[in-house]
């Protein structure tokens, strides 16, 4: 993740939900918002109903690991959210389903180069 930015701050998710455009996918929901620098900024959000803090912090891995793989393939300039399902059981979602969700909304919000 040379150059991305985590999104930590309670102030800049809400900034975000507000002003960002919603994609959906079966595993995976995406806000994505165009910024004016140069660099893309990434927030990961899981709710606590999603299960315990070893499964969140799973699919925070898996999610970040396929942001790897698609950061060169992503525009510059971009601030993306990425929410987990809740409807969906996490020990369920595995890496392809995830990365297949990643697939589907980047090439439907035309943020892929």
């Amino acid at each position: 993740m040379k150059n991305t930015i985590m999104i930590k701050k309670n102030y800049e998710f809400k900034n975000f939900f507000s002003k960002g455009k919603f994609f959906y996918g079966e595993n995976i929901h995406m806000y994505i918002h165009k910024n004016k620098s140069s660099i893309n900024k990434l927030g990961i959000a899981i709710s606590k109903k999603q299960g315990k803090a070893v499964e969140r912090n799973r699919l925070k891995r898996l999610i970040r690991e396929n942001y790897k793989n698609y950061e060169e393939k992503i525009g510059i300039g971009n601030n993306i959210i990425i929410i987990v399902n809740k409807n969906k059981n996490s020990q369920e979602i595995g890496y392809y389903d995830i990365q297949k969700d990643f697939e589907k909304i980047l090439s439907k919000a035309g943020v892929l180069k």
